[in-house]
């Protein structure tokens, strides 16, 4: 099956499609380049929600064209990625930290312990 892609269609898509590549380039080196965890966990959280972003878009623009009528699945997809890419981040840099403090030895502030503000006490 011989499928033409129109020129207003496929440029922009080419073009979505290697910033998507690249932005997922960039973050897999930012996981090697930097030394620590906490450092890690960002420049590939970033680099997959635009990557795929990026990869998403273009496919939104490549089967409007080729369906004739405005293709919107993917918006789904993005909206699900937008929300579960940084919520799982959070959750993970909150569980190193936590084992970062049970490591040392540190206490944990619970509900009811008070709180301390600028060396005073809150009860």
């Amino acid at each position: 099956m011989n499928v033409d892609i129109p020129l207003w269609a496929s440029i922009p898509a080419s073009i979505l499609l290697v910033m998507g590549g690249l932005l997922a380039l960039i973050g897999s080196a930012g996981l090697l380049r930097f030394n620590n965890f906490h450092c890690r966990i960002h420049a590939p959280t970033l680099g997959n929600t635009m990557g795929a972003g990026c990869v998403l878009l273009a496919s939104i623009l490549i089967f409007s064209a080729l369906q004739q009528r405005p293709v919107v699945h993917e918006i789904l997809i993005t909206l699900l990625l937008l929300i579960s890419s940084p919520v799982t981040a959070m959750l993970l840099m909150r569980a190193a930290v936590y084992r970062g403090r049970r490591k040392r030895g540190e206490s944990y502030p619970t509900a009811t312990s008070p709180r301390t503000r600028n060396g005073r006490t809150d009860l």
